[in-house]
């Protein structure tokens, strides 16, 4: 059995969407309505580029077809700056609300428009509010008949707007017989409870003695890469407001927006970070080796 090093290299991942993509206000922005908002998605990847460059850090960008296919430039520069650009769907639509046959059709479109815009193969998924879970087995069939190495489209917790309580906290297969790793967003345990703590709105609004809490119970008392997750309008306290949403929705999107860009660099400082694709091969080799 090969030896877990002690070097620990963390997923590093951006959720690309603009700030009325996201799916707390999905009952208030229609769809139809996206091309005539302000777009900002490019500015705030522009900020994350240059943080990421000034941390000397690589990471994956999750990105929407419907975004790659508006910033085709941009996926181009994400590129050549030497991160991983991968699919996170075409418009945001939660795999839990399409049937297998629309699925496919939402996963091939954005994957096409991501290789045509970018001029690299796409072999990386995230499911929209990590929305595959009990429900939807049959996504990961899709998945891989359509070629992809791996998904990051789990979140193990229970939660009002996702979650899958049930799967494992850390790499899996989930099919047998086929290559295809899932790798989930991070958990910690805490008194017997399973707490969120991959990124995101927890980030956010949590101080960041809890990340960090997090991130070392992972990397030391588990020996096991995190995997971390923001979205670019998070560091965007100027974006317009959403009166319309419900309260919940808002003090979950809009809360601590200023304080973000700045958590973010101390959180990159503090630990080692990489590519997902990267930390897809190592976790399938590790899961040969105990297996063997």
């Amino acid at each position: 059995m090969a030896a877990i090093p002690d070097r620990i290299v963390n997923g590093l991942s951006v959720d690309v969407e603009d700030w009325f993509q996201v799916g707390a206000f999905e009952g208030v922005i229609d769809r139809e309505a996206w091309d005539a908002l302000p777009d900002r998605v490019e500015r705030n990847l522009d900020e994350i580029l240059a943080l990421f460059a000034a941390c000397e850090v690589k990471a994956t960008f999750f990105t929407l077809g419907w975004v790659a296919q508006r910033h085709g430039p941009l996926m181009r520069r994400i590129v050549a700056a030497g991160h991983e650009l991968a699919s996170h769907g075409w418009d945001h639509a939660r795999v839990f609300t399409l049937g297998r046959e629309a699925f496919a059709a939402d996963v091939e479109r954005a994957r096409k428009v991501l290789e045509d815009a970018a001029g690299v193969a796409i072999t990386g998924y995230r499911a929209p509010s990590f929305s595959i879970d009990q429900r939807t087995p049959w996504a990961y069939d899709v998945l891989a008949e359509q070629g992809y190495a791996y998904s990051s489209s789990v979140a193990p917790i229970v939660h009002d707007h996702y979650g899958w309580r049930e799967a494992p906290r850390f790499a899996f297969r989930p099919l047998d017989g086929s290559d295809l790793v899932e790798i989930p967003v991070t958990t910690a345990e805490f008194a017997g409870r399973r707490l969120a703590a991959g990124g995101g709105g927890f980030f956010r609004v949590l101080p960041y003695a809890f990340s960090r809490w997090a991130i070392r119970q992972v990397n030391g008392t588990d020996r096991r890469p995190a995997v971390f997750y923001f979205h670019p309008w998070e560091i965007d306290p100027a974006q317009p407001r959403v009166p319309g949403a419900p309260l919940r929705s808002r003090l979950r999107h809009y809360t601590n927006l200023s304080a973000m860009a700045g958590k973010l660099e101390q959180l990159i400082c503090e630990f080692e970070w990489g590519r997902m694709d990267e930390l897809a091969r190592r976790e399938a080799r590790q899961a040969l080796d105990l297996a063997a």
